[in-house]
C-alpha cells in the first residue's frame, strides 16, 4: 500500500469514527506502529487531523480556539451580524450567545439604545453594559478561560428565569439531518435553552459551519425563525433545512 493511499484511509476511518487509536489502525492497516504514528504526525502537520496520546482525532471533533476561529471567515461573520442587527430595535430584550459571529452583532447593537441584554459572554459584555442605557445580565457559571465565556449549570438555571424578544446563537456544526451540532454537552445545552427562550430565535451559521458534524446535538432547531448565512447552502443541505419554518437570510459579505 503506498504512503498516500494508507494516509487517505487514516482520515477515512478517522471521519467516519471521530477518532482511532494506533492498535486499531495497526490491525486494520497491516503496518509498523511507528509508520502509523509517523502518517498521524504528518497529517496533523497539515492540520487534517490532531495528534492525540495513543491515536488520532477528527478536526471535527475538537472546537478551534476563540483566537483561531476569530481570523476565519470574518467578512462573512461581520456580513451576518449586520442582518442579525437589523432584526432589534431600541429597547428589545435581547439574548447573545458566546462566539465570533454574535461578538460581531454586539458591535453593531453599540448602536442601539435601553437593550435588556442576557449573555455569557465576557466581551459582549463588555461591549454592551453600561453604554446608551442599557441592561446586561452576565449567566454565572463555570469561566471557560480560553472562549471568554460562563458555561455549565449555573449558567443554564440562571437563563431559565428569563424570555426575551429574541436570541442570537452560533452554529458549532449544521448538517444534513438538519441537526445542529456543538463540541461540548455544556455549550449545546445553554444553546439550546437560548433558542426555547426567545420570541425570535435566530441562528447564526456562515458557509464553514455546513456539513460538518461535532459530538453533541443541540435542542430546538426547529424553534428557529431566522437562519443568516453568508453563502447558499448546497442542495442537500438547503433540501434539509426546508423542514423547518426559518426563514432563510443569505448576507452578501
Amino acid at each position: 500500500m503506498l504512503a498516500e493511499e494508507r494516509r487517505s484511509l487514516i482520515l477515512d476511518i478517522v471521519g467516519e469514527k471521530g477518532s482511532v487509536s494506533v492498535t486499531e489502525l495497526y490491525r486494520r492497516l497491516k503496518v509498523s506502529r511507528e509508520t502509523i504514528r509517523r502518517d498521524i504526525t504528518r497529517l496533523a502537520g497539515e492540520r487534517r487531523l490532531r495528534k492525540t496520546h495513543g491515536g488520532a482525532l477528527s478536526m471535527d471533533t475538537v472546537e478551534p480556539a476563540f483566537s483561531e476561529r476569530m481570523t476565519v471567515n470574518i467578512s462573512g461573520k461581520q456580513a451576518i451580524a449586520r442582518v442579525a442587527a437589523d432584526l432589534v430595535p431600541d429597547g428589545a430584550s435581547v439574548i447573545i450567545d458566546s462566539g465570533t459571529t454574535t461578538l460581531c452583532v454586539a458591535e453593531i447593537l453599540e448602536e442601539r439604545r435601553r437593550l435588556t441584554v442576557y449573555t455569557n459572554d465576557i466581551q459582549v459584555a463588555a461591549r454592551l453594559g453600561g453604554h446608551n442605557d442599557n441592561r446586561v445580565f452576565i449567566l454565572g457559571g463555570e469561566l471557560v478561560a480560553a472562549e471568554g465565556a460562563t458555561m455549565g449549570r449555573d449558567a443554564t438555571a440562571m437563563l431559565g428565569n428569563y424570555v426575551a424578544d429574541f436570541a442570537f446563537v452560533g452554529a458549532g456544526a449544521l448538517s444534513a439531518h438538519p441537526w445542529l451540532m456543538d463540541f461540548t454537552r455544556e455549550a449545546a445545552e445553554l444553546r439550546g435553552q437560548m433558542l426555547a427562550l426567545a420570541r425570535t430565535p435566530v441562528l447564526l451559521a456562515d458557509h464553514t459551519k455546513f456539513n460538518r458534524v461535532a459530538p453533541v446535538r443541540v435542542a430546538n432547531l426547529e424553534k428557529v425563525t431566522h437562519l443568516i448565512t453568508d453563502s447558499q447552502p448546497n442542495d442537500s443541505l438547503a433540501a434539509a433545512l426546508e423542514s423547518l419554518s426559518a426563514e432563510l437570510l443569505v448576507a452578501a459579505p
